[in-house]
């Protein structure tokens, strides 16, 4: 993947003798200590992240936390007391103000929490604004705010006003206004924030869905670990000026970086963001190309199983073998396993399949869950043992 941004030890101190903030910054002191003795306020302390080309990286954290501080230096809205950031191998700090001006019209474009329309300019008038400001004609700019509208599902809504709007239809327009400037780089301040739950959760699925048609970069600021679970490709928490974790979801989830990151996900619905990759464990296979009734039976009594999946030598799932069966199959002398393999009704899912949508299955079916690739390759099984270890945070069996 291209790097869209990057951030190099990013640093923001507010208040007069910063210069000694950053002094006791580099001698370890933490943001408490060094407010105490200089009076000034570390903002963000020495952040460094890469956000890829078309993905949503989620920054959250609670007040405080530094999370908007580092997505307002990003676009030099707060001017970085050190550090740099770089736009497609650009640094920002080092253009002037006419070029700085031009990257935000045309590259970067912020959606606010309080949505940000102006109260006497209809839906259109609205969307237009950002284009209106850079210059471009009015039948131009009409049709591109039109497109955008359609994007969010505001056809026909082009002549009313906010106030006749609801909150997560304005939130749709602001949405739509940054669209329109076709900017590579969306910024969201806890843009869903001020919705009602219902609301939030509809326009998380509106976003979803706009990234999978548009590809846009997107840099989502959120208070809410399970809005950023959701809708973020990356996550980066925050505490106390400080990035203490940048992860996948499932980074976040199963291998949380410290105690406060820990405490952070305890009350996170991990159905629905671990997927059956996730919580797969190893099998006990026999090769059917290769392998006898005598080595299955061993293996089973090995590892305790009633019954074992059966593999070819591209380890492509062939079926299943029953206990009972191969017993049997021993006891009469003969080799044949492809004469008692079973291959009806075994419960099969791919890997990327979310949790949630295996719950009822896995609670009901007799057999493990077998996890099978786009190439029918047995990658792991699901049994509810580690279905439970992976709810709970504890890992029941090591998958290698």
């Amino acid at each position: 993947m291209t790097v869209k941004v990057k951030v190099t030890d990013l640093t923001k101190i507010f208040g007069r003798r910063s210069s000694r903030a950053k002094e006791l910054l580099k001698k370890g002191k933490n943001k408490s200590e060094i407010l105490k003795e200089t009076g000034a306020t570390i903002g963000v302390d020495r952040a460094n992240f890469e956000i890829e080309d078309g993905e949503i990286f989620v920054i959250m954290g609670l007040s405080g936390s530094g999370k908007s501080t580092v997505l307002r230096m990003i676009n030099r809205l707060i001017e970085p007391t050190s550090g740099k950031v770089e736009i497609d191998g650009q640094d920002l700090m080092k253009v002037d103000k006419k070029e700085l001006l031009d990257i935000r019209r045309k590259k970067m474009s912020m959606v606010f929490q309080n949505f940000g329309l102006f109260p006497n300019r209809t839906v259109l008038e609205n969307t237009e604004y950002g284009l209106e400001i850079q210059g471009v004609d009015k039948e131009t700019r009409k049709q591109k705010a039109i497109e955008a509208l359609k994007e969010v599902g505001l056809e026909g809504y082009y002549d009313q006003y906010p106030d006749q709007l609801s909150g997560g239809m304005q939130q749709r327009v602001g949405l739509a206004r940054a669209l329109a400037n076709d900017s590579q780089i969306l910024l969201m301040d806890e843009a869903f924030s001020a919705l009602d739950p219902l609301i939030r959760s509809d326009m998380q699925d509106q976003l979803l869905d706009l990234q999978e048609r548009l590809h846009k970069t997107i840099i989502f600021i959120s208070h809410d670990l399970n809005e950023a679970l959701k809708i973020g490709d990356h996550i980066m928490i925050m505490k106390d000026a400080k990035v203490i974790q940048i992860g996948t979801p499932e980074d976040i989830l199963t291998k949380p970086a410290d105690d406060y990151v820990e405490k952070f996900i305890e009350s996170v619905d991990r159905t629905k963001v671990l997927t059956a990759e996730n919580v797969m464990i190893r099998p006990t296979t026999i090769n059917i190309q290769k392998d006898g009734p005598r080595l299955a039976l061993k293996r089973m009594r090995e590892d305790e199983v009633s019954m074992v999946y059966v593999i070819d030598n591209q380890h492509k799932l062939v079926g299943a073998l029953d206990v009972m069966d191969v017993a049997k199959l021993v006891k009469e002398g003969s080799r044949d396993l492809a004469s008692i393999v079973s291959k009806d009704h075994i419960p099969t899912t791919s890997p990327d399949t979310p949790l949630q949508d295996l719950m009822e299955e896995i609670s009901q079916t007799p057999i493990p869950y077998a996890v099978i690739d786009d190439d029918g390759r047995l990658k792991g099984i699901i049994i509810r043992g580690s279905v439970l270890g992976a709810l709970t945070g504890n890992e029941v069996s090591e998958f290698a």
